[in-house]
């Protein structure tokens, strides 16, 4: 491993390409794949009855440097105090054919990869980037979700359909946040586009909105911190926590919406569903008593609007530890999965959004189960029959689920690697922390800053979760990604 700020970024590249093999996940395309795009036509396959949408004010809110592009976004009032609100989303399947090399590849790994110095795109850039990414000033089609919400934030009507599509402005989350939130001037795309800024203010309020009203229903409302390393030219430089903020929630709320009206759909025309599920968690006894050590009570059963209640009251009562302990309810809850539904069936929901229907429909350049997701809409809206054998989507369920958990797993590794070598020049130094998992398997801290963990390796007698206290460092191993300290 170089050190003295040379070469970070290409020694963590390689670490991730290591850590993408190990887990089963190919790092590179092979030569099928390349074949294939260099003779892919200029024309996508459309299908019929497209509507023309490009005259409305579609833009798209996306990290700084995203380049594939996945959803467009536009919003207006109706009568009656209801809002209508369109999240136009990439049609790939256009593009990408089953049974096809592109296809194949996008089968095994499932999911794009985004680790702090490469990406690992499920789909070539000549597609994600650019054929199949609704990128600025380019006339793409798209499968529209169309949504109507009552004044109180109720779904009252959803339609899907095919439509022509111009994105009018490719924004960024942070200087749009900055903007909504009065803390910088507008984007310079927002000055440029007449009615741009009107149309993000509506778009913000009804995210509100809908924000509001599945908080009530249940909705959990967790913040973890999570560190996002930062470059200067190839060398790492800090970390960053990635927060929360008004565009990002724009974004998940309307994706929300979209998922859920495309769930309901599929159930509508009895077609067999891949949802996105999040199961009433099992220890839910533990959650129970971790609320209980707070002076809180929770019910014997699982309930997610009690939970949410109890969220919200420790974030207000200690919004330091609040990260800490979102963490430890996030791993008691256990993880998301994807789960074949049945017409007919009475799926699980997601606990966590406090749902009954939901699937992911809205980023099919990035994730596998949301482009079949896409073949099964438009096979229903064509009224063709359905693509894929019960058997096929069951075994694509268990598989998606898989490799959804090894590219996590890969995209950790690489930041606690990020980490270790931001550090590795500091070991004997001292620092706040806050002790972010204490088991039987060992005693684990969160530095206030810079906002790393690590194992305690000495020193952990009589720490639980949420305890302050004073540690020095002690080891680091850049490869293996760990941070050792002692108590100070």
């Amino acid at each position: 491993m170089q050190k003295n700020g040379r070469g970070h970024r290409k020694n963590l590249a390689a670490i991730a390409r290591q850590a993408m093999i190990e887990r089963g996940l190919e790092p590179d395309f092979p030569p099928e794949v390349r074949r294939e795009v260099a003779l892919m036509a200029s024309q996508a396959r459309t299908g019929e009855s497209v509507r023309d949408l490009r005259g409305l004010l579609w833009a798209s809110i996306d990290n700084d440097d995203s380049r594939d592009l996945d959803q467009l976004t536009v919003a207006e009032p109706l009568g009656g105090g209801r809002l209508r609100v369109l999240v136009a989303v990439a049609d790939v399947d256009g593009r990408v054919e089953r049974g096809t090399a592109i296809d194949g590849h996008a089968a095994r790994n499932t999911t794009s990869v985004y680790t702090a110095a490469a990406i690992f795109p499920m789909l070539p850039e000549k597609l994600s980037t650019d054929l199949t990414s609704l990128n600025e000033a380019e006339d793409r089609v798209a499968v529209v979700a169309d949504l109507v919400f009552e004044e109180d934030g109720t779904r009252a009507e959803a339609e899907l359909y095919r439509a022509q599509v111009r994105n009018r402005a490719q924004l960024a989350y942070h200087s749009v946040a900055a903007w909504l939130e009065n803390e910088g001037p507008p984007p310079r795309k927002v000055q440029e586009v007449p009615g741009l800024d009107e149309q993000l203010r509506l778009q913000d309020r009804i995210a509100q909105l809908l924000h509001d009203l599945r908080h009530r229903h249940g909705a959990l409302g967790l913040e973890t911190i999570e560190a996002r390393p930062v470059f200067d030219g190839d060398d790492l430089a800090d970390l960053e926590v990635d927060r929360k903020d008004r565009a990002k929630q724009i974004i998940e709320d309307f994706m929300i919406a979209a998922n859920g009206a495309t769930a309901a759909f599929l159930e509508a025309h009895r077609f067999p569903t891949l949802r996105r599920v999040l199961r009433a968690p099992e220890r839910w006894g533990r959650i129970v008593d971790l609320a209980s050590r707070l002076g809180e009570r929770l019910p014997k059963e699982p309930d997610s609007g009690a939970l949410e209640l109890f969220l919200g009251r420790r974030r207000k009562a200690d919004p330091t530890g609040f990260p800490d302990l979102s963490l430890s309810v996030v791993k008691l809850i256990g993880k998301g999965e994807y789960a074949l539904d049945l017409p007919g069936d009475e799926p699980p929901g997601h606990f966590g959004l406090a749902v009954r229907d939901y699937t992911h429909s809205t980023a099919p350049n990035r994730r596998f189960p949301d482009l079949i997701t896409q073949r099964l809409v438009k096979a229903a809206l064509d009224g063709a029959a359905v693509p894929y054998t019960v058997a096929e989507l069951s075994a694509l369920a268990e598989h998606c689920t898989l490799k959804e958990d090894d590219a996590t797993k890969v995209e950790r590794r690489v930041r606690k690697s990020a980490a270790a070598l931001l550090l590795e020049s500091r070991i004997g130094e001292r620092f706040d922390a806050i002790v972010s998992g204490a088991s039987p398997k060992g005693t684990w801290v969160r530095l206030l800053h810079p906002p790393v963990e690590g194992r305690m390796e000495r020193g952990a007698s009589g720490l639980d979760v949420g305890d302050r206290v004073r540690v020095e460092l002690i080891g680091t191993d850049v490869e293996r990604g760990f941070i050792d300290f002692a108590r100070a």
